[in-house]
């Protein structure tokens, strides 16, 4: 066979997409085509993602195999050890479904148990930081009703790279180091992560091969009733934590529906807590009352209004939202229109508020991450996010499989009042969140990894494309602000703005913190997938902060090739 070249001509045009060259800020292009896209922060797993889908995996199957990998080359990140949410989007349903597969508190672990152990608060690693990982369980979920392939192929890139090495990204490799230190008081965590390895230098985990090998020859049952979980159990034993057989073998992911709310005629749809999507929806409530449409992006106005409506949001965020199967969080309420204009009302255009206060819902009259989204030929969409929470986890790795655990538990608090006072089978407030969002035959699967700055970088997200028309590299490139403290008018945000904006901002009383020009350490890094039903074409993102890459499925050239 001679393969001479094929030249595509693209003869219809998506709005989104058309931006004149002169006005070009986005570093990288979009990945455009009519079959399977997969996108996730290192290239190695947006690759394994989009072999799934040329073997004719579903867009979960690719999803499931590119997470796996991901748990290898970004292991601080994310991992078996971890939780996991996922929102998809099938091509023949109306509305996407969510997945929340976030993990329990041990059922004797308890506010009295901590406080006679001398903790006032919760630690923010060690075993008492470990509820029982939803990761696998979530997977197991996700497959059994929208998989293709079989389960034990999803694991074969994971394990490949586990067992023959691979070269480490330069991401990787600067995230790597910052938190080597967390492992150095677990000598078997030093051992298998420890040195690290250099940029480009091969990484092989042979124990974490053997776990992924259990995974995939006996399914999630390997992991909650079976050696690993006996070996995480061992673990808790021996570090005094309070994890039993019965936390793990009882624990089962939640089918939930997702909550919305709607901007500017866009539909964006978010997990309901126990996660804090929730605060995107409100934050894109409250900048729904103003014309953002008519300032331009970088100007300090824009800003202004879009930093007042963050700290109201996630007032509300820190009062609210805990699990919702023990504590009652007011979700109607807090997504009302009606609130969130009588709460804009208290924003002033000349004057930032160093404080804020969160609202009375019942007022209207009537938590590091990865990120990965992947779609197939189909147009099936999946928004997935994983994470072992701060890099590393609680520190602690699991003997013999080559994993850490999480440490989301740090997120419960100790006071018996709120409404995420830590108690026996509850699951912690969580940071991560998967996020989606669709207007007539646009849909899009969109996520912002990196703690509390998830939720207002969702909302940046949907004003980017719906207020200041960017398509979604665009978007995702485009300059954030990240606020992770509760009060205060500090925020951190990346200098690629005119210095008249912050000279503005300044003058507001915002205080401004200048990180680098692409700071995944305060921004995160997002992934996106525009699936346009219309024309039938994809278009795929990845940030430019991380060592990803939004790769398409294979077109079959060569199928029955000699």
């Amino acid at each position: 066979m001679v393969f001479r070249g094929f030249v595509y001509l693209l003869l219809f045009a998506v709005p989104m997409t058309s931006q004149a060259a002169p006005d070009r800020t986005q570093t990288r292009s979009m990945t455009v085509t009519t079959r399977g896209i997969v996108a996730t922060s290192v290239t190695l797993a947006s690759q394994a993602g989009a072999q799934v889908l040329a073997r004719g995996g579903s867009a979960v199957d690719a999803a499931i195999a590119a997470n796996a990998t991901l748990g290898v080359v970004e292991p601080m990140m994310n991992g078996i050890g971890g939780d996991l949410f996922a929102l998809v989007r099938m091509a023949g349903e109306t509305a996407p479904r969510g997945l929340n597969s976030s993990g329990w508190a041990p059922k004797a672990l308890s506010i009295g148990a901590l406080t006679q152990a001398g903790l006032s608060v919760m630690p923010s690693s060690g075993i008492h930081t470990v509820t029982v990982p939803g990761c696998v369980a979530g997977w197991a979920a996700l497959h059994a009703r929208y998989g293709r392939l079989p389960w034990k192929d999803l694991f074969a890139p994971a394990i490949y790279y586990a067992e023959h090495g691979y070269p480490v990204a330069e991401v990787v490799h600067e995230e790597w180091t910052s938190a080597g230190a967390k492992l150095s008081s677990d000598e078997y965590a030093k051992g298998v992560f420890l040195p690290v390895p250099a940029t480009g230098g091969l990484f092989r985990n042979p124990d974490l091969a053997k776990a992924l090998r259990l995974i995939a020859a006996e399914g999630a049952s390997a992991f909650y009733r079976g050696p690993i979980g006996d070996a995480i159990l061992a673990t808790s034993r021996r570090l005094g934590g309070t994890l039993a057989p019965e936390d793990f073998a009882d624990y089962a992911p939640e089918w939930v529906d997702p909550i919305s709310t709607s901007y500017r005629g866009w539909q964006v749809f978010e997990i309901p807590p126990n996660s804090q999507g929730i605060a995107a929806l409100i934050m894109l409530n409250l900048m729904e009352t103003f014309d953002l449409g008519r300032l331009a992006f970088s100007s300090p106005a824009a800003f202004h209004l879009k930093l007042e409506s963050q700290k109201l949001a996630y007032a509300d965020l820190a009062r609210y939202v805990a699990d919702p199967r023990f504590a009652n969080v007011p979700i109607a309420g807090l997504l009302d229109k009606g609130y969130a204009a009588a709460r804009a009302r208290s924003i002033d255009a000349e004057r930032a508020h160093c404080t804020a206060a969160p609202g009375d819902p019942a007022l209207p009259a009537r938590g590091d991450t990865t990120y990965l989204t992947a779609a197939d030929a189909d147009g099936n969409l999946v928004s997935l996010i994983q994470s072992v929470y701060q890099s590393f986890g609680s520190g602690i790795a699991v003997p013999g499989y080559g994993f850490h655990l999480h440490n989301r538990g740090a997120l419960f608090v100790l006071d018996p009042k709120h409404p995420n006072a830590l108690a026996p089978r509850k699951r912690p407030f969580h940071t991560i969140i998967p996020g989606y969002m669709e207007k007539g035959s646009q849909r899009i699967a969109f996520g912002i990894m990196g703690g509390l700055n998830q939720a207002q970088a969702h909302a940046q997200f949907v004003s980017d494309i719906v207020d200041h028309g960017m398509n979604i590299q665009a978007a995702l490139e485009a300059p954030r602000f990240s606020k992770y403290t509760f009060g205060g008018c500090d925020f951190k945000i990346e200098p690629r703005l005119p210095a008249a904006t912050f000279d503005r901002l300044r003058a507001l009383g915002h205080q401004p913190q200048l990180t680098g020009d692409f700071s995944h350490e305060s921004m995160g890094c997002g992934q996106a997938i525009l699936f346009d039903v219309s024309a039938g074409v994809k278009f795929g993102a990845s940030d430019p902060r991380k060592d990803g890459a939004a790769i398409p499925e294979p077109d079959p050239f060569f199928s029955g090739a000699k």
